[in-house]
């Protein structure tokens, strides 16, 4: 044991040993490895960010809530075509009377049913292009992230009477009315004058979707007055007891597949999501993209691999004559191999460490430039980037190093010194 040891620490002195007296080569090698790792830390922290922000912002919804939305029979919930389907309102079977008749469980503590639309929204000779978020009354109380910044919301009477009441984001509020305050003003949507009761604080955005540039409108009142329709796109139910919630999900697609006429589970047209089921389906799908551009990043080390493997062999062919030298007074093929194997490695080491930093690094002032710019997503780096930058440097290390290693490790004593 301690003759493998010793042999072990002779190869690593010699290999750090001969990196040293080649600094010029040893900086270009470790460069290419520097590049990749920066690569693999930085996307790998870009896409943690990203998805603890939209699964923090869903959880902001509280996680004691369930969805029930449109879906199209026969297709997966997050397949292209049913996104394409919903999408275009070819599901036209959930009603509000559905949503009444499912918040009658004994779980449930409230509900709202929802659509989305565009309209154009005008007040005097301000005009914007601005998205409908039509909802029953009961939102305000279940959305508590919604927050008043003055007015109040619309009530469930005013919704079924049709009402032409709205409350405006704070954006859209900003827009059509500067520093005017808009509460009991009309603003035109559609050719109608609606009364706008009140607008609200700041909210920011979820991904793509700005909840400050929306317009919430009674559901109802837009489903006569604007869309023409008669159908909701999505509910939300909220929960009295969250321990309750897979059971509350199975009454609730009890209820609707009652309601639906739906025998076959197969021919559902609606489907019943619990927001922790929501944000599982999402970290699957980041776990997936993860992958798809970690493998897309590695290529950077793939190149940096193989700038390694020509430099090591060009060394390998330089150094002909040591090897010949060490194997004649007794060097093995093994001792020779662990030397060369080891500088491999020591570059991928060096250049792993280096690029982990530097990822950091640029992580850190990429977030500080994003919030100066408003934006809320960040470069989140973890020990599993940095466990990944490491490990996949070694790997590298090995994986290209291994070959000149051998031919090293092969060479012939007396045709070595021969080339001296």
């Amino acid at each position: 044991m301690n003759k493998i040891m010793h042999g072990i620490l002779i190869s690593i002195k010699l290999a750090l040993h001969n990196l040293r007296s080649n600094v010029g080569r040893t900086t270009l090698s470790v460069l290419g490895i520097v590049i990749g790792v920066v690569s693999v830390v930085l996307v790998l922290s870009l896409g943690f960010g990203v998805k603890n922000y939209i699964v923090g912002q869903i959880e902001s919804f509280g996680t004691d809530i369930i969805q029930v939305e449109v879906k199209v029979p026969q297709t997966k919930q997050m397949s292209a075509k049913n996104i394409q389907g919903t999408a275009s309102g070819s599901i036209t079977t959930l009603k509000i009377d559905d949503l009444e008749e499912v918040g009658k469980l004994p779980n449930i503590a409230g509900w709202y049913g929802a659509s989305i639309g565009q309209a154009i929204a005008s007040y005097g000779s301000e005009t914007k292009q601005t998205i409908i978020y039509a909802a029953t009354a009961g939102i305000f109380d279940i959305d508590q992230q919604i927050k008043f910044a003055a007015g109040l919301g619309y009530t469930n009477d005013e919704d079924r009477s049709l009402n032409q009441v709205v409350v405006l984001g704070s954006q859209i509020k900003e827009t059509l009315f500067k520093d005017e305050n808009p509460v009991g003003k009309n603003i035109k949507v559609k050719g109608l004058n609606y009364r706008v009761i009140g607008y609200l604080e700041e909210r920011g955005s979820m991904a793509f979707f700005n909840f400050d540039d929306l317009i919430y409108i009674p559901l109802e009142t837009y489903q006569k007055k604007i869309a023409g329709i008669d159908y909701a796109q999505s509910s939300i139910f909220k929960l009295k007891d969250k321990k309750l919630t897979d059971l509350t999900i199975a009454q609730t697609v009890d209820v609707m597949r009652d309601r639906h006429n739906i025998t076959d589970p197969e021919k559902d047209d609606f489907v019943v999501a619990s927001i922790e089921e929501f944000t599982t389906m999402l970290e699957d799908v980041f776990l997936i993209v993860n992958f798809l551009l970690i493998s897309l990043t590695s290529i950077s080390l793939i190149v940096g691999g193989v700038g390694i493997m020509n430099v090591m062999y060009v060394s390998v062919v330089e150094r002909t004559p040591e090897i010949g030298l060490r194997k004649a007074v007794g060097a093995k093929n093994s001792n020779i191999l662990k030397q060369f194997l080891f500088e491999s490695i020591f570059i991928t080491i060096l250049g792993g460490l280096a690029g982990i930093a530097i990822g950091v690094i640029v992580a850190f002032f990429a977030t500080k430039m994003a919030i100066n710019a408003g934006y809320t997503i960040s470069f989140e780096v973890s020990w599993y980037a940095i466990s990944i930058g490491i490990v996949f440097s070694v790997i590298t290390g090995v994986g290209f190093g291994l070959y000149p290693a051998r031919k090293a490790s092969q060479l012939s004593p007396m045709e070595a010194l021969r080339k001296e």
